[in-house]
């Protein structure tokens, strides 16, 4: 099998794993309670947390561990424009996230806030004057994300991060699909979220991190963890893991962006030589270095992908979290797309361990896929 869905979950590294150990077996303690037990889990807990804060360079009490990214992109979200004194006004775009979105929706449908959405470029990027345009006085948060988990665009952050607070707004950035890519330290951001299973730790660990001077009202109420910002017994093993997945990705960014990045050229130049229906999503080269996505005309998205399996490689249309919805990717009609076309789309995640052997392979099965789905079509 050659698995090319990165973007919706990575394998788990042995090295999360064996870290990870101890605090199911001998370390089992409650990091909360008193006694030698808890204190174990509870170094545990505070060593991750330290890691994950040097990572991201920020402070380790500006860390808190959620249950995945979905958690951390509601909390930080949620969080920072209830406890917001400015008003209540939310700015974004939307291409985000579902986490996003329906956070944002839900603060105006419960919370009486309104939204204003960023347009992007056909290519899913934001021009900062379009941001600085939609900045208002009242605006308690601005979240945008900081590389697309469909298309792959990479948003200038740091520059629309100053474009909010030279308004005096606080920004929050969704960077689940840019850690162990893209840098996470000097983005100059008030909030950040991230997802473990993303860069090699198991699924149902995440962070939101968020500025100490950032007010934010917990989702979560109860025992008073994580300095009270979100209530609940630390999942200790989870942190731990999630924390060794990070710092390995980070040790091996640059390299394996530079590597990776290559063999994504490859796939985008043999497809779109090939195959003259074929269009690339997402900018073409401001992008992740995994992310080759693609829409052909004339198609179907579904059928080529069972084509794809049916020769050993695994890869997606879109988000996974929308996986089984007959409706096509939010993602891709903002960019402008019809409904139609956007439901042809084919979605290649690249792992940091790819060969080009393996990208090779694919290419050829994917042009070939297309092609035969394209003449099933015709007859």
């Amino acid at each position: 099998m050659i698995y090319l869905d990165n973007a919706a979950t990575t394998p788990v590294r042995r090295e999360a794993l064996e870290a990870m150990w101890p605090y199911l077996t001998n370390d089992f303690g409650n990091p909360s309670s008193a006694h030698d037990v808890g204190a174990s889990a509870a170094r545990g807990l505070d060593a991750a947390r330290r890691t994950v804060a040097a990572v991201a360079g920020c402070r380790a009490s500006d860390v808190i561990f959620t249950s995945g990214g979905t958690e951390a992109d509601n909390l930080a979200i949620k969080g920072i424009a209830l406890a917001s004194t400015r008003g209540r006004h939310l700015v974004t775009t939307r291409i985000e996230h579902d986490a996003v979105l329906e956070s944002v929706d839900y603060l105006v449908r419960v919370h009486g806030f309104e939204a204003s959405f960023v347009p992007t470029d056909a290519t899913g990027l934001v021009d900062p004057a379009e941001l600085a345009a939609a900045v208002r006085p009242d605006t308690a948060l601005v979240t945008i994300q900081y590389a697309n988990n469909e298309i792959g665009t990479v948003q200038p952050i740091s520059e629309l991060a100053a474009v909010a607070h030279a308004a005096g707004a606080p920004f929050h950035t969704d960077a689940v699909q840019a850690a162990g890519w893209l840098p996470l330290a000097g983005l100059g951001v008030d909030a950040l979220s991230l997802s473990g299973h993303k860069v090699g730790a198991p699924k149902g660990s995440g962070v939101t991190i968020v500025r100490g001077r950032t007010p934010l009202e917990p989702l979560v109420h109860g025992g008073g963890q994580e300095r009270g910002r979100r209530s609940g017994t630390e999942n200790v093993a989870g942190a731990v893991a999630l924390a060794t997945a990070l710092t390995l990705a980070e040790a091996e960014r640059e390299d394996a962006a530079a590597r990776v990045s290559t063999l994504r050229d490859v796939i985008i130049e043999r497809v779109l030589a090939a195959l003259p229906d074929a269009r690339l999503t997402g900018h073409p080269s401001l992008r992740l270095p995994g992310t080759a996505s693609f829409v052909f005309a004339g198609t179907s998205g579904e059928a080529v992908l069972l084509e794809l399996e049916r020769v050993g490689i695994v890869c997606s249309s879109g988000s996974a979290c929308a996986a089984g919805s007959d409706e096509p990717s939010h993602v891709l009609t903002a960019l402008g797309l019809s409904r139609e076309l956007a439901q042809t789309a084919v979605r290649l995640t690249l792992g940091t361990g790819a060969s080009a052997d393996e990208i090779d392979r694919t290419a050829a099965s994917l042009i070939a896929a297309v092609e035969t789905v394209t003449g099933i079509g015709r007859t």
